[in-house]
């Protein structure tokens, strides 16, 4: 009885957490943009993000990552659209 009252109480504090995601915005385009946990964003990582003007995830290579402050900018190359996009993510 006890067993199962902890595993019930386990498994119920995990699915009141949400899956956290980092918010972020393209100047060049104008679109807000997340990039959803389970990310590496590194130098030399793949990863996805969302992009909010075109409602379609892009896969991208990070470039570069380095802090503006109260934004990381994060450089990615775009393989839906071939070209370099500089992501300002929030810094918290």
């Amino acid at each position: 009885m006890l067993k199962t009252s902890i595993s019930l109480l386990v498994v119920s504090m995990a699915c009141t957490f949400p899956a956290l995601a980092w918010d972020g915005y393209d100047y060049d385009t104008g679109s807000s943009v997340e990039i959803e946990s389970g990310n590496l964003v590194r130098t030399g990582e793949q990863i996805d993000f969302y992009d909010y003007n075109t409602g379609e995830y892009h896969s991208t290579d990070v470039m570069d990552v380095y802090d503006s402050g109260s934004t990381v900018d994060v450089e990615v190359y775009d393989y839906d659209t071939g070209e370099v996009r500089t992501l300002e993510m929030d810094n918290y």
